[in-house]
């Protein structure tokens, strides 16, 4: 690497190129503006590679074969079946593209942005140094300084943390990235933790062949509605998984590291696996991104009102020149949300900063709120669903899908609530999907207004239901309107007449 700095200078440049960053990139270039794209692996990131698109390659054979199973007719012919690991390994390795990234980098050039390999971290105000990729046959090598005219956007995502537990470290376990990236699967697993990462994984290894245990501090699912994560354990429990609730780690073995892994929880409970997977929480990943140099803490995330912009900065005479979106800011920790802040921060810089009058301007009409005030709810310029209409789909199984507010979240802000629940195996549509279809659904209604704040889908492909319930928030669509939206006969979606009849519709 040579010592030399070169200095370039672009409208915008943008510290990490997942989904997240890549959304931010290509609204921002949308009103002229010369766009810098900086990324130290793959472009397409965490989700593309790691998280969202491998494990859902892994967890639907086991989520078609149970479907299967649940058809008569179908079910007499796949009885006994089994899922195969190397194929399904082999079909991962394809929607990851091997890991190679040269189509996602071939929609970036197409779009006019310019990529830059290698980290990227904050050197002052609107600079940016990019250290050489660990690569040294990537292109772009070498150190470089780009200098942001107009603003800088971090979308650098999060990294999973180790709990402080005796052995751990030591031990090599499994993150996120290890348990989506296997080559082998193991005879055995212990996994670590209650969220999202463990009970997916669970569920995948289950369905793999792996005799899995799973060790949670406190219940499954800590985020939804309390039923969601009963249902997630009675299911893991019935496919063969050790399930225990309410257990801290308290020591991990490993004399070497190709060998077991011996796990001793609270309680004298010891299990003993091939392999070990930690996913206990992530945190925002600004420790190695120069915040510093701005005056602000390492390690922290990076506070940021609704439009967008990082607050605790002064701004310069047109306006804010940080910005950040998705899981670095702390605010919600999902790839869709942090790429609806994408093209929330991108469509802001765009519009103060570019060409309004070019061909394809975002703005249409609307114009970004000024320096120091808050955007309108619900505008082009503002992330307003981070707050109250937030989305979460796991796909375990039985699947589990929420937005808005949770019972409890809802009465914590002090609003008066009803929640209305209701069997979905007693629809006529879910009789006709499944033999013994079983699932819950609740929305929450906020009695003074009269519309939903939140709802929750267990059950199989519950993600799919999700999204009327999530324009039912949005649109803050009053219950007596709702009433007017018939549901097609014979689906699972006549839940939502179920619902309005249960308030007293």
């Amino acid at each position: 690497m040579t010592s030399e700095v070169v200095s370039e200078e672009y409208d915008v440049v943008v510290i990490g190129g997942g989904p997240v960053g890549e959304n931010a990139a290509d609204r921002a270039g949308r009103t002229g503006l010369s766009v810098a794209l900086v990324e130290a692996e793959l472009v397409g990131g965490e989700c593309s590679y790691w998280a969202c698109m491998p494990s859902k390659a892994l967890l639907r054979p086991g989520a078609a074969l149970a479907a299967a199973k649940a058809v008569p007719g179908l079910a007499e012919q796949v009885e006994g079946l089994s899922i195969a690991p190397a194929p399904v390994l082999a079909w991962r390795d394809w929607m990851t593209a091997d890991w190679d990234d040269s189509g996602q980098v071939g929609w970036v050039e197409s779009v006019g942005i310019t990529l830059v390999r290698g980290h990227g971290r904050l050197a002052g105000e609107r600079l940016v140094q990019v250290d050489s990729p660990d690569d040294p046959s990537a292109p772009d090598s070498g150190p470089r300084l780009l200098r942001a005219r107009k603003a800088v956007i971090v979308a650098t995502g999060s990294v999973p943390v180790l709990p402080p537990v005796p052995g751990l470290e030591e031990a090599q376990a499994w993150q996120s990235r290890e348990a989506t990236s296997v080559e082998e699967v193991p005879d055995s697993l212990v996994v670590v933790g209650g969220g999202v990462v463990a009970t997916e994984m669970a569920t995948a290894y289950a369905d793999l062949g792996s005799h899995v245990t799973l060790l949670a501090r406190h219940g499954l699912l800590g985020g939804a509605e309390p039923f969601a994560g009963e249902a997630v354990a009675k299911e893991l429990t019935a496919i063969g998984v050790d399930v225990h609730l309410g257990v801290g780690i308290d020591k991990v073995e490993r004399p070497d590291p190709t060998g077991p892994v011996t796990v001793t929880a609270s309680g004298g409970l010891s299990v003993t696996a091939a392999q070990i997977l930690v996913a206990t929480g992530r945190v925002p990943r600004t420790a190695d991104v120069g915040v510093d140099s701005v005056g602000l803490e390492p390690g922290r995330p990076l506070t940021v009102d609704d439009t967008m912009a990082v607050v605790g900065l002064p701004a310069g005479s047109d306006g804010p020149w940080l910005y950040a979106c998705g899981d670095v800011t702390g605010r919600a920790a999902t790839t869709h949300q942090g790429k609806y802040q994408g093209r929330v921060v991108g469509d802001v810089v765009a519009a103060r900063f570019g060409d309004n009058g070019t061909d394809g301007a975002p703005t249409q009409g609307e114009e970004p709120p000024a320096p120091g005030r808050a955007p309108r709810p619900w505008s082009r310029y503002a992330a307003t669903a981070d707050d109250v209409a937030a989305t979460q789909a796991v796909f375990t199984r039985p699947q589990v899908a929420w937005v808005g507010l949770t019972e409890k979240a809802a009465r914590d802000r002090g609003l008066d609530v009803r929640a209305v629940r209701y069997e979905l195996g007693n629809v006529a549509g879910a009789s006709v999907t499944a033999r013994g279809y079983t699932g819950t659904g609740q929305v929450i209604v906020d009695l003074e207004r009269r519309v939903l704040v939140g709802a929750t889908f267990v059950g199989p492909d519950a993600g799919e239901l999700l999204h009327a319930a999530t324009i039912a928030v949005v649109g803050e669509v009053p219950v007596d309107r709702l009433w007017h939206a018939v549901p097609a006969y014979p689906t699972v979606s006549e839940v939502w007449l179920r619902f309005l009849e249960g308030f007293g519709l």
